[in-house]
């Protein structure tokens, strides 16, 4: 009789213990878990500019002004602490490149210009997270044979927005089956590479009747979403669109009028002529609209995954070493 009094009372402290366990990993203090993280991704990049574009009248800032076959690549790394149930600070680097051009645009002015640009693209972005909707709950905590109970949940949806800075250094293409003539009369062919367009001041930047001298670097205001989903307790996958906004209008060196150099006095080199105007076909003039002189702006569409570095994991069969979070039984 004593003996299954005993075994009652063992088998009822086993299930209490259990059930505690269980309750207490599932706490509103389950975001401590996951304070700190690093991140590693990357994806898509697509400029909003003066280049290129659908047809009809360019619409500045829009995601539907957008050419698909111009989509270029950006790599992403970065670190995250949340310091409140609903509230994260993510610090990222971005590099990589963006593509713009008006060869597939069917918009007459525009196909007619025929610029065409490349700019590598570093992006320092600090951006505040706000957590519409968490679903996170850690199960049990050892896998003991027969034992049940709930499995890990980890999901988040959140939107966010943050200030930033990124440099930029678009570049053009003087093919070698074109020429300019020069104020001497000479006949110049291109060489086949790509320039750098800001040294050129192909609007006249700094010249007498120019535009000013323009930055390559500009501080940026990041608008976004993202989602992210657990793997495991260590890692998660993630998915985030965000829309920069920029405070210039020449990522892609294109923004006021065009510049003619020598009715300005000003003796041109071969690829300043070329890159001012490389639509060889001589009806834009000295002052003629060249861009629309509204801020460019660019978005990023990345994939990747985020490692969490609050605890560590398992090591040769050692337990996580859990924080913020402590069983009482």
């Amino acid at each position: 009789m004593n003996l299954k009094l005993t075994l009652s009372t063992l088998a009822l402290f086993t299930a209490a213990s259990l059930t505690a366990q269980f309750s207490n990993f599932n706490t509103q203090r389950n975001w401590s878990m996951n304070k700190k993280e690093i991140l590693f991704g990357g994806g898509a990049t697509q400029f909003l500019g003066d280049l290129g574009g659908q047809d009809g009248i360019g619409k500045d800032y829009s995601l539907a002004d957008m050419n698909f076959s111009k989509t270029s690549y950006n790599f992403l790394l970065g670190y995250r602490y949340r310091f409140h149930p609903v509230l994260a600070v993510t610090g990222t680097f971005n590099f990589g490149q963006f593509k713009a051009s008006d060869e597939e645009t069917d918009n007459p002015a525009r196909h007619l210009r025929k610029i065409e640009v490349r700019s590598i693209l570093l992006n320092l972005t600090a951006r505040l997270e706000y957590i519409v909707y968490q679903n996170e709950k850690v199960g049990k905590r050892n896998n003991l044979p027969g034992l049940k109970g709930m499995k890990d949940k980890n999901v988040q949806v959140f939107v966010f927005t943050g200030i930033g800075g990124a440099y930029f250094n678009p570049k053009g293409f003087f093919p070698s089956d074109r020429f300019v003539i020069t104020d001497d009369g000479q006949q110049v062919f291109g060489t086949d590479e790509w320039v750098s367009l800001q040294p050129l001041r192909t609007e006249g930047q700094g010249y007498p009747g120019g535009s000013d001298k323009y930055r390559r670097v500009t501080a940026t205001i990041p608008f976004g979403f993202g989602y992210r989903l657990g793997i495991n307790r260590m890692w998660r996958i993630m998915i985030d669109a965000t829309y920069f906004k920029t405070f210039t209008d020449y990522m892609d060196d294109v923004s006021t009028v065009y510049y003619d150099y020598e009715q300005n006095g000003i003796t041109a080199s071969p690829s300043q002529i070329y890159h001012a105007d490389p639509s060889w076909n001589g009806i834009f003039g000295d002052g003629q609209q060249r861009g629309d002189n509204e801020k460019d702006a660019f978005f990023y569409l990345n994939v990747g995954v985020t490692k969490n570095v609050t605890y560590k994991s398992y090591v040769r069969g050692k337990p996580i070493k859990w924080k913020g979070v402590r069983a009482k039984f």
